[in-house]
């Protein structure tokens, strides 16, 4: 009703599918590099890290979320039980730890 003939005409000369296909290569190619630069790398490194932590075991010495540096004295499917000194030990979520550090690269503290 108020559209005007000029508005309702389609692009002249050019197929309907062509066009389409041109205004969603860009939004196509995009997607594609936000996945090999963001999503896949993000998502290897996640799964890197659900692996290092379910194969946490007795002694390892592991970083907590809240930075707490310990080595573990006993694992269970849910909870891990850190021994951050001698005779003082917590018991945190297995999901919450940050990190294993490997015992060959730790170094000692400055005591």
């Amino acid at each position: 009703m108020f559209i005007t003939p000029a508005f309702a005409q389609t692009a002249g000369g050019q197929a309907s599918g062509a066009g389409v296909l041109v205004q969603m290569a860009p939004l196509v190619l995009i997607f594609v590099v936000f996945y090999f630069l963001l999503i896949r790398p993000q998502q290897k490194k996640m799964k890197e890290h659900k692996g290092k932590i379910d194969a946490v075991q007795k002694g390892d010495q592991v970083v907590t979320g809240g930075g707490l540096v310990g080595k573990v004295a006993r694992v269970d499917d849910i909870y891990v039980d850190i021994e951050l000194a001698p005779g003082m030990k917590v018991k945190a979520v297995k999901s919450t730890l940050a990190d294993v550090i490997d015992p060959t690269t730790a170094k000692p503290a400055n005591d």
